[in-house]
C-alpha cells in the first residue's frame, strides 16, 4: 500500500502547516500541532471509503418518534466486570481500559473473553505487545486449557480490520491500543497520530458491524490514560485499573459510560488462577480491631450504585514549624479545608500537629461524604480516645461548619445495620423516617455539634 503523503493540523484552530513546528502560526498554541494523513486524489476520501459503505447514512427523525428500546447486553462471566459496565457488553460498544503495568489489565480481558467464549459469542484477541504463545501459556496459567478464544499476533491496523471482517468476532479485543499502527500515516506507533487514527477506525467498525471493542491503553506516570484526550471521548467506556501491585486486591472504576453508571466499581483479588470478584468489598476495606482504637472511623460511601464502608485512619502527632498535611485516597487540599473548619467552628486547633490520614484498603474516595468522618478520626486521634464500638458516620461539611446531607442516605444506613453497625451520626436531612431495627442514628446539623456528641458518647 502506498504511504500518502501527510500534514500537520492545529487541534485548537485547525490551522495546517506542512511540516511540524512547535508552535501553531495561526494561533500561536504550543504543542498542538498532530500528524494527519492527506490523500493526493481528494482529501481523505478514500480512508474512510470502506467505512461508510459499511454503515449507510441515516435520514433525520423526530425525537419522539424514534422507537427506544433497552440496550442488549452479553455478561462476561465476571460479575464485578458486568457490575462496572452496567450489565455487561454492549453490541457495537467500545470499552477502554488503562492501568499501570502488570497490574491485571490484560489476565482479566482473557478471563472474560473466554466466558463470552463459553457462551457462544464468537471472540477475537489481537495482541500487540506478545506473541500467541505467550497468551497461550498466561491462559494455561489461568486455567484456561481448553479455550476457543480465536488469538491474531499482529500490529497493522489493515491487517486487524480486514480479520475482523472476515471472521465478524461479536467480541473483539486490542492489546493494546498503543502498538497498532496504520500504514496511512509515517510517524511511530504510540504516537498521538497514530494512536488517535487506529482507535477512530476502530470504532467506527465497531458501530458499522456491532461488533463490541475492548482497547487496552497504556498510562503515563501520573495514572492516566495515554494518548490524546479525544481517545475517552470517542470510546463508549472508560475503566480505570487501580490499587498497589503489590496488593492483593484491585479496584475496576468507570470513569465514563454511556451505558451504565459513572463511578461504578467492581473489587478482585489476585489469585493464581487469576482475578476472582469479591462479593462483600466492604470486608477488605475495615481493619479488624479486637477494640476500637484512637484515630479510626467508619465511612459509609456511596461508588456508583453499591454502598460501601472503608475505614478512615487519622494518625496526629505533634509537628515542626511547618506542619505536615498528608492524606492517602482523599483529597488533599480538601483535607486541609476540612482542618480549618474544625478549628473554626469546633475550636479544634492542629496548628502546630502533623496530620496524616488513611483510607484502609487503598480505596479512592472522592465524594465529600467523607467529611464528617475524616473530622471526627482526626479529633479523636488529637485526644487519644477512641470512638465507640459499631460507629459510623458520613456527610457532607461546609466551610460555614453547616453539615450537609449526602446521596441515598437511608441505602447507606442499611448497608451498615447488615454488617452489625449500632450507633451513626448523619446529617439531619439524611434523618430516616422509620427506626432501623438495631441502630441509634444520631442526626446533626452542624460540625460542632457532631464533636460534642461523640465526646457524650465516649463518656457514656
Amino acid at each position: 500500500m502506498a504511504k500518502e503523503k501527510t500534514q500537520y493540523t492545529c487541534t485548537d484552530c485547525g490551522g495546517i502547516t506542512a511540516k511540524w513546528l512547535g508552535k501553531c502560526p495561526s494561533c500561536n498554541a504550543w504543542n498542538t500541532l498532530i500528524e494527519t494523513a492527506v490523500d493526493s486524489a481528494g482529501p481523505a476520501k478514500n480512508r474512510y471509503a470502506g467505512m461508510a459503505a459499511l454503515a449507510p447514512a441515516s435520514e433525520v427523525a423526530v425525537l419522539c418518534d424514534i422507537e427506544a428500546q433497552d440496550v442488549a447486553r452479553t455478561p462476561t462471566g465476571q460479575e464485578e466486570l458486568d457490575r462496572v459496565l452496567g450489565g455487561g457488553m454492549v453490541q457495537g460498544g467500545v470499552v477502554l481500559i488503562g492501568g499501570d503495568p502488570g497490574i491485571g489489565k490484560s489476565t482479566l480481558i482473557l478471563q472474560a473473553m473466554d466466558g463470552l467464549q463459553r457462551t457462544g459469542k464468537r471472540t477475537l484477541y489481537v495482541t500487540g505487545e506478545e506473541s500467541a504463545a505467550q497468551v497461550a501459556l498466561r491462559s494455561r496459567r489461568l486455567g484456561l486449557d481448553h479455550s476457543q478464544v480465536q488469538v491474531l499476533a499482529e500490529t497493522q491496523l489493515e491487517k486487524v480490520l480486514a480479520t475482523a471482517d472476515k471472521f465478524q468476532p461479536d467480541v473483539m479485543v486490542m492489546d493494546s491500543i498503543q502498538t497498532v499502527y496504520s500504514d496511512q500515516l509515517t510517524s511511530a506507533p504510540g504516537s498521538v497520530a497514530q494512536v488517535r487514527e487506529c482507535a477512530a477506525h476502530l470504532t467506527r467498525m465497531a458501530k458499522a458491524t456491532g461488533t463490541a471493542v475492548v482497547l487496552v491503553g497504556h498510562v503515563t506516570k501520573e495514572g492516566a490514560l495515554a494518548g490524546p484526550r479525544v481517545l475517552e471521548h470517542m470510546v463508549d467506556t472508560v475503566l480505570y485499573f487501580e490499587g498497589d501491585t503489590h496488593s492483593t486486591y484491585r479496584l475496576v472504576r468507570a470513569i465514563k459510560n454511556r451505558f451504565g453508571a459513572v463511578n461504578e466499581i467492581g473489587v478482585f483479588a489476585m489469585t493464581e488462577k487469576g482475578l476472582k470478584g469479591v462479593s462483600n468489598p466492604s470486608a477488605i476495606f475495615l481493619s479488624q480491631h479486637a477494640e476500637p482504637v484512637p484515630g479510626s472511623c467508619v465511612l459509609v460511601t456511596l461508588e456508583g450504585t453499591r454502598p460501601m464502608l472503608v475505614e478512615i485512619q487519622a494518625l496526629v502527632d505533634t509537628g515542626g514549624p511547618s506542619p505536615r498535611r498528608l492524606s492517602v485516597g482523599l483529597d488533599r487540599d480538601r483535607l486541609a479545608m476540612l482542618l480549618a473548619v474544625l478549628h473554626r467552628h469546633a475550636g479544634v486547633a492542629c496548628m502546630d500537629q502533623d496530620v496524616f490520614v488513611n483510607a484502609v484498603g487503598g480505596v479512592r474516595i472522592s465524594e465529600p461524604a467523607a467529611d464528617l468522618a475524616v473530622l471526627l478520626s482526626i479529633q479523636s486521634s488529637l485526644r487519644g480516645k477512641p470512638l465507640p464500638q459499631g460507629f459510623i458516620a458520613f456527610g457532607e461539611v461546609g466551610l460555614a461548619g453547616e453539615v450537609r446531607p449526602a446521596p441515598r442516605g437511608q441505602e447507606r444506613l442499611k448497608e451498615a445495620a447488615k454488617l452489625g453497625f449500632t450507633v451513626a451520626i448523619i446529617p439531619k436531612a439524611n434523618a430516616p423516617k422509620k427506626p432501623i431495627p438495631g441502630m441509634t442514628v444520631h442526626a446533626v446539623e452542624r460540625v460542632d455539634e457532631a464533636i460534642g456528641l461523640v465526646r457524650e458518647l465516649g463518656r457514656a
